[in-house]
């Protein structure tokens, strides 16, 4: 009962710990990406960092092999020397003979507590520890000092003959102390002797910490000293990036005026200069499109009100003539009916210039009302329904009621009866589906046909102001090609969406997205968008590749989304494709 408890806690403690090194990691690589600064420091830290390990270890080594070649040679010149002495010592004694144990500790006395002033070439040497023995395999041999301490692969090669020196380390009292041994045979009246001596190393091991330790904090030193400059070093240049970026962003925004301060004549001044003149020329350049654009809205503005004085004085002519067309011969009662049709579409054109007119200006006011989506759309619908009924067009709505949503009824139904009109003119005669949906937050509005459809690319042009689809193909209604571009900016000024889809011979869908609050962000549809589905009962051999397009992107609030089918035009019989009526 207690160990599942504690498991479960080292679990959680665990997964707290790994979701606390995941948050760190992030905000370091968030850091690391963001600061130039910092990653030019820690590079210049990682990269000093090895340069000093690598010196400080070639330093560290020849240093301590310094010290050592030092003390060896001060250690062979001390130990010929007391060769010398006891061979001096010891020429007539028999170490044979009983007795010669102390002959042998009294020679190690004298030799040990010789004055340094008798020795001077072995001062560097230090102190040390004397040992006097036998060669061993010799009958029963004697020894003065510490002969165990003496290695046997030594002690064979001074039996040998030879001057040997070994390292090794010795214990006394549980301390590790590294010693240097060197041995080599004496001579006596009656056979050699093995003398060795024994030099601790305690002195240069301390020297060799000390030199360590200078080296290490040293290099700490030296990489602070390299960070402070390089985070200086880096500053300086970093400084004028940030301060052009900000720059830039400010300008972005739409401050024109702004402008880097140019000091010096560096590469950072001819940047400053080069981007100061960059400013000014699109700051020209946009002052101009501006006044290009606002003398193209006036102009518009105004030929399209001047134009309505001679176009009520044409339609009052034209209604007259209208109305006496029985007393007209055949061909001026034609003419009559062409003049009435063709006055509608210029008033229609004209109405839709002042729109866009007003639209581009800024002053379109939105006289948005609570209502029910559903009379907005069925309005729309009885708006086109002669026309669906001259064409012979089936319409099959799915309006539920209590879609109610903050919008302009007048702008709103403008969108509807324009795309439902389109789709009846380009759906050849199909069926074509209303369809009203909505969540808590939107409400959708999806007009689909089953026509012609859009040509991969056309998605992208369908909502462009005096875009027209293929001259060759009669249509039944004229358009002035300002519709779409119409609808797409009265979405926009609700905050909403109007995006497109389209595939050749697939048909078309136009789908319209409004928050049913004013001000409220448009984050998602509950009408998709895209291709009828498949039925589950039908059975697509794996053979045949399906020409579905993608899935809609969602797009940012305001935006309209064009979504361009993604297989290639092979349909040649595919004619028309979506214009738009006003």
């Amino acid at each position: 009962m207690t160990a599942l408890p504690l498991a479960d806690r080292a679990r959680r403690a665990a997964a707290q710990v790994r979701q606390f090194a995941m948050e760190l990691a992030d905000a370091w690589g968030a850091v690391w990406r963001r600061s130039l600064q910092l990653r030019v420091v820690v590079s210049t830290l990682v990269l000093s960092t090895a340069v000093i390990v690598v010196l400080g270890l070639v330093l560290q080594t020849q240093i301590a092999l310094r010290v050592l070649q030092g003390k060896e040679a001060d250690t062979l010149t001390r130990t010929e020397a007391g060769a010398v002495l006891l061979e001096r010592d010891l020429s007539g004694v028999d170490p044979s003979r009983d007795g010669a144990q102390g002959d042998l500790n009294n020679a190690l006395d004298r030799l040990t507590n010789a004055s340094v002033a008798d020795e001077p070439s072995s001062t560097g040497a230090g102190e040390f520890r004397a040992v006097l023995s036998t060669p061993r395999g010799e009958g029963a041999g004697i020894a003065a000092g510490p002969v165990e301490d003496v290695p046997a692969d030594l002690r064979d090669a001074v039996a040998a003959g030879t001057l040997s020196s070994k390292y090794v380390t010795l214990s006394e009292q549980g301390v590790e102390i590294p010693t240097l041994i060197v041995g080599q045979p004496v001579r006596t009246a009656n056979g050699d002797l093995e003398f060795y001596l024994l030099f601790p190393l305690i002195a240069e091991q301390r020297t060799l910490g000390l030199v360590q330790s200078t080296l290490i904090v040293g290099g700490l030193i030296l990489l602070l000293l390299l960070a402070g400059i390089a985070g200086l070093v880096t500053r300086q240049v970093v400084r004028p990036v940030r301060q052009a970026a900000e720059i830039a962003e400010r300008f972005a925004d739409g401050h024109l005026d702004e402008r880097m301060p140019v000091q010096g004549e560096d590469d950072v001044a001819r940047l400053g200069e080069s981007y100061n003149e960059m400013a000014s020329s699109i700051q020209s350049q946009i002052r101009q499109l501006e006044e290009f654009g606002a003398l193209q809205r006036r102009f518009t503005s105004d030929v399209s009100h001047e134009l309505r004085t001679p176009l009520t004085t044409v339609r009052m002519a034209a209604d007259v003539l209208y109305a006496s067309r029985e007393h007209l011969l055949p061909a001026l009662r034609r003419s009559s009916e062409l003049l009435v049709c063709e006055l509608d579409r210029f008033e229609a054109l004209l109405a839709d210039l002042l729109e866009i007119s007003r639209l581009d200006a800024g002053v379109a006011e939105l006289g948005a009302e609570r209502v029910d989506m559903h009379g907005v759309v069925m309005r729309a619908v009885e708006a086109v329904r002669g026309f669906a009924d001259e064409s012979g067009t089936p319409l099959d709505l799915r309006l539920p009621t209590g879609a109610y949503a903050e919008v302009d009824p007048r702008r709103v139904e403008r969108i509807v009866r324009n795309l439902v009109a389109n789709a009846i003119d380009h759906g050849e005669g199909r069926p074509v589906s209303i369809t009203l949906a909505y969540d808590e937050h939107v409400v959708a509005v999806l007009v689909r046909d089953h026509g012609v459809g859009l040509r991969p690319g056309e998605a992208e042009l369908v909502f462009n102001r005096f875009w027209r689809a293929e001259e060759s193909r009669a249509r039944r209604s004229g358009g002035s090609g300002l519709g779409l571009a119409i609808a797409i900016e009265d979405a926009r000024l609700h905050g909403g969406w109007l995006q497109a889809w389209g595939a050749v011979g697939q048909g078309a869908a136009f789908r319209l997205t409004l928050p049913r609050t004013l001000d409220e962000p448009v984050e998602s549809s509950p009408l998709p968008l895209g291709p009828d589905p498949a039925p589950t009962s039908e059975v697509v051999p794996s053979s045949v590749p399906s020409p579905t397009p993608p899935p809609v992107p969602t797009p940012p609030r305001g935006r309209p989304v064009t979504v361009v089918p993604s297989w290639s035009d092979d349909d040649a019989d595919a004619a028309d494709r979506h214009a738009d009526l006003p």
